[in-house]
């Protein structure tokens, strides 16, 4: 599992001009679920992101995690998150899950964020949405179950 979290000031999501996810000051997180994975990895990110400090603190420094900072969560399913680009022109995509798995993995790592105690808002899994984003930074930080990076 791998997210691309952002911190933001603000973001939305958008399906066929009805919105369907938004925040004020939170994170924005870009969720790939892999094939392999299992709900230790679930476990382990929602862990991760939710305890990520990249808030500043009054010292000015990285120092407070979301729900210290007040903010929420908005959780965008992205395949392409899962992308391999090593070779040739046209990214991989050989270790994403399939969509009916992705799904399970995404409610259940939506859920793992609520019950650590901070509010989560969804996109809307499988469609083609339009995300909009004001990131605060900008911060953006790369996390992986597997810890590969």
């Amino acid at each position: 599992m791998r997210a691309v979290v952002q911190r933001v000031s603000r973001a939305s999501v958008v399906v066929e001009s009805k919105s369907c996810g938004t925040i004020e000051k939170g994170l924005l997180v870009y969720l790939g679920v892999d094939r392999d994975d299992s709900e230790a990895d679930v476990k382990y990110l929602a862990d991760k992101v939710r305890f990520l400090r990249i808030f500043t603190d009054e010292s000015g420094r990285l120092n407070l995690d979301v729900a210290q900072a007040s903010g929420r969560i908005l959780v965008v399913s992205a395949f392409t998150v899962q992308a391999d680009a090593r070779r040739g022109r046209r990214p991989s995509f050989e270790n994403a899950a399939t969509g009916d798995r992705a799904l399970i993995f995404y409610g259940l790592f939506c859920d793992a964020l609520q019950a650590l105690g901070v509010t989560v808002e969804r996109g809307s899994f499988g469609d083609h949405m339009k995300v909009q984003s004001e990131n605060d930074g900008p911060i953006c930080v790369l996390v992986e179950s597997r810890r590969v990076f």
